[in-house]
């Protein structure tokens, strides 16, 4: 690398901004992470064990079977049972991570996630593949975009949303890591891996993928993606320099991160591919009101359910791409 990075823009950044060209990224669904990693996590630890519901292909939950077939228990469709099962196996000191789709788990198993996992603060991982609304025909009944909201409220329950499939793996190798219940959210959909073996990441700790002082864009998932489009955009054809925080986890949320930025630039914008009301949105906007009151705005789905269709028009129907979060800093910047 020849030239140095530009000013205001950290090193992670600036590489990550010279490969925004869609021809020269990969396009990889973060649930691939999720696979990669639980692999790893079994080789290191052999008390990890992965339950799944039927869904044993679609939430790359296969790798471990064929990696670690005497540590993978297939339950059918019963959600509800993978989940207390799994709370046993954590009192005999398994690690055991759950694996279906988001609608169904902790969407159909909820009670059983709050009773027999987060009551007891059971060392189980609930993971949550097809989260959000890119899983795009599937329709509404399987688009789980309150699984947030519904998760971070739960005591003792951790919530981590990485941004692509890297970060998906290390998400997962630290869920493994942690004692305690804990909940990860993946998508079906290709998105871009933009992240490098070294960025970092920490459950709790957010981290600054670029640097600014006109506002802040705090964002989780593969949403986060676009947030580094729409910056982008607001510098080149703007003037606006923002600040793109990912927030990979809503719980522990990274409470000194929101208040720095919300004092150093005086507007926060939050993205996610989830309801904006409970979720990464509500969040950082029960921070804000407690800390320090700037103006917020919300670029999530807005108190309605998802729809069937192309997955990149359904994002551009429910307004949450690039354009959608350049108007919404806009709008921010004009009320500061």
């Amino acid at each position: 690398m020849t030239k140095k990075p530009q000013t205001g823009i950290n090193r992670e950044a600036y590489l990550v901004r010279h490969l925004f060209d869609p021809d020269k990224l990969i396009q990889t669904p973060t649930r691939n992470g999720y696979g990669e990693g639980l692999v790893e996590a079994g080789g290191k630890n052999t008390q990890v064990m992965v339950l799944c519901a039927d869904l044993t292909e679609s939430t790359r939950s296969l790798a471990f079977k064929q990696a670690f077939a005497d540590r993978f228990v297939q339950l059918g469709v019963s959600e509800q049972s993978m989940a207390s099962i799994a709370a046993g196996m954590a009192i005999t000191g398994k690690v055991p991570f759950i694996s279906s789709y988001a609608c169904f788990s902790p969407g159909r198993n909820w009670e059983q996630i709050r009773t027999t996992i987060a009551l007891q603060d059971s060392n189980v991982k609930i993971a949550g593949a097809h989260a959000g609304v890119s899983v795009g025909p599937d329709g509404a009944t399987h688009q789980m975009i309150e699984d947030i909201a519904i998760m971070r409220v739960m005591p003792n329950m951790r919530v981590m949303v990485p941004c692509d499939s890297r970060e998906t793996k290390k998400a997962t190798l630290a869920a493994a890591g942690i004692q305690g219940p804990c909940y990860l959210r993946f998508a079906r959909e290709k998105s871009p891996v933009f992240t490098t073996e070294k960025t970092p990441f920490r459950c709790g700790h957010a981290e600054t993928f670029r640097f600014g002082n006109d506002l802040t864009i705090i964002a989780a998932g593969p949403l986060v993606y676009e947030a580094l489009l729409a910056a982008q955009s607001l510098s080149v054809d703007h003037g606006m320099e923002a600040r793109v925080i990912n927030m990979h986890t809503i719980k522990p949320l990274d409470i000194n991160a929101i208040v720095k930025a919300a004092k150093e630039t005086g507007a926060i914008v939050t993205v996610e591919e989830a309801q904006a009301a409970g979720g990464l949105g509500g969040a950082v906007a029960e921070t804000l009101c407690q800390f320090v009151p700037v103006p917020l705005e919300r670029v999530g789905v807005q108190d309605r359910f998802g729809e069937s269709g192309d997955s990149r028009e359904v994002l551009e129907a429910l307004e949450l791409t690039a354009p959608s979060i350049i108007e919404a800093a806009k709008r921010a910047i004009k009320r500061k």
